[in-house]
């Protein structure tokens, strides 16, 4: 899988950490920026991340800011982007497996063990169709 993750300043060290877990996990990652501890606007990563998992070129994204929250709202600001901020593996297996979640979004603060297990729920769900294929379309006929 081919995964583009992105960060703020204050996402830095959780980035590498889940980098390394993506490679580990057999999976391919290109990193978005920030790429130092120096002060970045975090819409304009979301953009970056969100628009090439938009134009298709990586399967997914991850995002990370102080909390997730502001990488969610300006992610979700993409067409074809379903940005979901994840505080557990329950809420990241669910947010592929009924919503089609393409990005992850995650707080800075979180502890190690818990961003490795919500990456590899995240990483090894699936998208199930069927009931939550309806209502998937529903939101992308709201994209316009």
């Amino acid at each position: 899988m081919r995964v583009a993750i992105g960060c703020d300043h204050r996402g830095l060290s959780l980035k590498k950490f889940i980098i390394k877990l993506i490679t580990e996990g057999g999976h391919n990652c290109e990193d978005f920026g920030g790429y130092t501890a120096d002060p970045v606007d975090y819409p304009d990563i979301a953009r970056k991340v969100a628009g090439a998992v938009a134009n298709g070129d990586f399967e997914c994204g991850i995002l990370i800011c102080s909390t997730g929250i502001g990488m969610s709202i300006a992610a979700n600001k993409v067409k074809g982007i379903r940005a979901a901020l994840c505080c557990d593996a329950f809420s990241a297996q669910r947010a592929r497996q009924h919503n089609d979640a393409n990005i992850l979004c995650l707080g800075a603060g979180q502890a190690q063990d818990t961003i490795s297990e919500i990456v590899d729920a995240f990483l090894t769900s699936e998208f199930e169709g069927g009931r939550h294929l309806l209502r998937l379309n529903k939101i992308k006929d709201m994209e316009g």
